[in-house]
């Protein structure tokens, strides 16, 4: 058995591959959310960026299969791992408390991961799977504009925000880059990224419910 296949088998190796996969799932969220900020600059600004990213054509296209595959990855993964944990325990906690170690983050990785896989489900219905003979500028004005899915959106991002928060600390933990010395500044650091993210798309949400007519 190769050194490669060992590793994939291991715990520790499940552990490298969600820090990989995580790593370039938060990159995909930063460029995202540095596109998507276009918006605030009006409807020809998004619409050009829009027009750039599908002006990629075949590349695109294979960008999207793999951040899929990241993705699936990613879930088979820490589902895999979430059971094995289950499996492990004679027993359940029967006190949460913050002397062991588990932030809000940690204790809700398994939850906030299956709001944000619905949370996706929905945002591809929305964007993805629609109909393309309108603009891009105008399919997000419509759905952003109701009440309904500026809730639904905030609750998926939060969920977003505290799950990545905790998968960049954690991606550190299982590189081995960890010290008493480093360990607040690394943390804070996450929650700087992760916030800055969240608080963008959030931002997005609710100036288009308060104001659709900037893409219009």
């Amino acid at each position: 058995m190769s050194w490669f296949t060992q590793t994939i088998k291991s715990s520790l190796g499940k552990k490298y591959i969600m820090s990989l996969t995580g790593l370039m799932l938060g990159g995909f969220l930063l460029v995202h959310a540095a596109g998507n900020s276009s918006i605030f600059f009006g409807r020809a600004a998004f619409l050009s960026y829009a027009g750039h990213l599908h002006g990629l054509g075949f590349l695109l296209h294979a960008a999207e299969l793999l951040l899929l595959a990241i993705f699936l990855v990613h879930i088979l993964t820490g589902t895999i791992l979430f059971l094995g944990n289950l499996g492990a325990r004679s027993s359940r906690y029967a006190v949460h408390n913050s002397a062991g170690g588990r932030s809000w983050g940690s204790a809700t990785m398994p939850y906030t991961g299956m709001v944000i896989f619905c949370f996706i489900l929905i945002h591809l219905f929305n964007f993805h799977f629609t109909d393309h003979s309108r603009t891009i500028a105008d399919i997000v004005a419509e759905v952003l504009a109701r009440p309904f899915y500026t809730f639904i959106y905030i609750v998926g991002l939060s969920g977003l925000g505290l799950h990545v928060s905790h998968g960049f600390w954690s991606m550190f933990q299982s590189l081995g880059i960890s010290h008493p010395k480093y360990d607040r500044v690394i943390r804070a650091c996450a929650w700087l990224v992760c916030g800055l993210i969240t608080a963008v798309f959030i931002l997005i949400v609710l100036l288009l419910l308060v104001n659709s007519n900037i893409l219009v």
